[in-house]
């Protein structure tokens, strides 16, 4: 009946499932993704490949572990390709989720950008209206000029 306490801790339950970081599983998946996008992967599996064909083809019959067909080693890309399709997607979605955030950020530092404009347009219109009612230095030269021609 311990479970019916509400002010009583739940007892630790057992679970076979590995425990894994989300983050650094996250980390490890984009890494891997960033190599596998790269020309140094396929000058690797295009050497793998060769490699494979060629031992298997030229070596002694007795050393041959993939004959003709290649059968094995379509196996061995398949799988190759099956954990890269999602390690690629979950990169994808990690990278997306970032841009979202930057987004954002952007967006509301384009918003103060914005309102501080509009602040600085008011206050130099302010100013020009002041400083239509002020003497300027120019005008009132002019009208010092002016003054011995009048007497």
């Amino acid at each position: 009946m311990a479970l019916d306490r509400l002010d009583q801790p739940r007892d630790l339950r057992r679970t076979f499932r590995p425990h894994y970081d989300p983050e650094v599983f996250g980390r490890l998946s984009e890494r891997i993704a960033r190599f596998l996008g790269t020309a140094r992967f396929l000058v690797y599996m295009t050497g793998f490949v060769a490699v494979w064909i060629l031992w298997n083809v030229l070596a002694p019959e007795s050393v041959r572990f993939d004959p003709y067909p290649f059968i094995f080693l379509t196996l061995m890309l398949s799988l190759q390709a099956s954990y890269a399709a999602p390690l690629i997607l979950l990169a994808q979605n990690r990278q997306d989720d970032r841009d979202r955030v930057q987004y954002e950020q952007d967006r509301m530092a384009s918003e103060r950008n914005q309102a501080e404009l509009e602040y600085l347009t008011r206050e130099i219109a302010g100013l020009r209206i002041a400083l239509g009612e002020v003497v300027t230095r120019d005008f009132l030269r002019s009208e010092l000029q002016r003054l011995p021609e009048e007497r």
